[in-house]
């Protein structure tokens, strides 16, 4: 467990709850013994090093409290029925939507994912059951890692996600989970001498990415069918372009693999004015041009441990927008070129991932070490078509490569090398 000091924000007991509800297990050092169940060390054990505190984050710290204590006094999450695996909106106690939580448990071949498609996916076409190319159940760290490199490169597209763990009745859990739960508590409200030695009542909780919930956006799609009829002004056309190039910059990096128009997000505020003077007559004063924003959700298909090469390309679906077209501009060149060409910053990228993905139960040093060679590969093809003025679409035309460290480890050397390789096999479909 964590030896991290307990957050200095703390809650005012509700005293008018049962005396023996179990209070959330992924709240540590608060409350008494008997309504709060500490995590042992087997819980650890089964869900990771996480314990929901952060630090270096106290605002996303405070919106994962306001969601375990809206989960205590009812306010349960609630189920996204669209897509393939199971994901929830997790509200506040005003019920408000703040986060979309998605358990590992949970993914698309996960063992208790709740939808039946991909279990149908996987009986009736094993020959395309997932994706090759990536580590099986690590959605979560995918969603994580995109919003770390996008921190890193203050991209600022990403809304915040990190790994949290949750307890919600809501969320798919085994039948024996759930009649361990209820035994417990019966055990509890019968025999609380022999209930008080339990070191946990409820549910167990789930190890998952928790993503910020952003307000007033539609998809992508959405907005630019649109804009293709409606004209936009200069300045707001060109901060849709400086936007969308950040995108392309994320994607890249990272190899998203399930990058359509449908999973990143538009926001389009309209034209606003202001009159001069209190006389309804008056003149107008300049008028605000509209302003928009981008939201790159759903990141949870990325960091491949080698490019793709069977069935499927998985391009990027923003390759066919005429924004693609476009030559990255200098306002994108300055914003990353520097950190991309220092390959000082990149191994400390690729360090603070390995920080991230070795926290899961499976993680593997080797398979790691592929999927930054990826992503040391996409960093150099990326920096090449800046350097020469490329555009997007020429950028996804490239070669791609992967660049191996002789000597994968944690310390670094001034004798570090280097291997570049170039994939020679095309999937079957290009287009796909």
């Amino acid at each position: 467990m964590s030896n991290a000091p307990p957050p200095d924000v703390t809650f005012a007991p509700n005293l008018n709850r049962s005396e023996y509800l179990p209070r959330s297990p992924t709240r540590t050092g608060r409350g008494n013994e008997e309504n709060s169940p500490l995590l042992a060390p087997r819980v650890e054990q089964e869900y990771g090093q996480f314990d929901n505190n952060f630090p270096d984050d106290p605002a996303f710290q405070e919106i994962i409290r306001k969601a375990e204590e809206a989960i205590e006094e009812g306010f349960l999450p609630e189920r996204i029925y669209q897509g393939s695996s199971g994901s929830y909106f997790v509200k506040d106690h005003e019920k408000k939507i703040i986060g979309v939580f998605k358990p590992k448990d949970e993914e698309p071949y996960g063992k208790l994912n709740p939808k039946w498609t991909k279990w149908m996916h996987k009986l009736c076409c094993p020959c395309c059951f997932g994706r090759s190319c990536l580590v099986p159940n690590q959605g979560y760290l995918s969603e994580a890692g995109a919003s770390l490199v996008d921190r890193k490169l203050q991209l600022n597209i990403v809304p915040n996600t990190k790994v949290v763990k949750l307890a919600s009745d809501t969320f798919n859990y085994s039948a024996i989970d759930r009649a361990k739960s209820r035994t417990k508590h019966s055990i509890m409200t019968k025999v609380p001498a022999v209930g008080k030695k339990f070191h946990r009542l409820g549910l167990p909780p789930k190890t998952g990415s928790f993503q910020l919930f952003v307000n007033g956006y539609k998809d992508a799609d959405f907005w630019l069918r649109k804009f293709d009829s409606e004209d936009l002004p200069v300045s707001t056309a060109t901060k849709l372009q400086h936007l969308f190039e950040r995108l392309v910059v994320l994607d890249y990096i990272i190899r998203n693999t399930d990058r359509g128009n449908d999973n990143w997000l538009i926001k389009y505020e309209p034209a606003t004015s202001t009159p001069k003077g209190d006389s309804e007559e008056g003149e107008w004063s300049l008028v605000q041009n509209p302003d928009i924003s981008v939201a790159a959700i759903d990141n949870g298909l990325a960091f491949p441990y080698k490019h793709p090469d069977e069935w499927r390309a998985y391009p990027y679906h923003w390759a066919w927008l005429p924004q693609a077209k476009v030559p990255f501009s200098d306002e994108i060149k300055e914003l990353v070129l520097p950190q991309l060409s220092d390959m000082n910053f990149v191994q400390d990228l690729c360090d603070d991932l390995y920080e991230l993905f070795k926290t899961d139960k499976g993680f593997d040093k080797r398979t790691f070490a592929k999927q930054m060679g990826v992503m040391r590969g996409q960093i150099l093809n990326l920096t090449q078509a800046l350097k020469d003025n490329k555009s997007p679409v020429q950028l996804v035309q490239m070669p791609v490569v992967t660049v191996e460290r002789t000597k994968e480890g944690r310390v670094r050397t001034d004798s570090d090398q280097y291997t570049q390789s170039f994939s020679h096999r095309a999937p079957f479909f290009s287009w796909c």
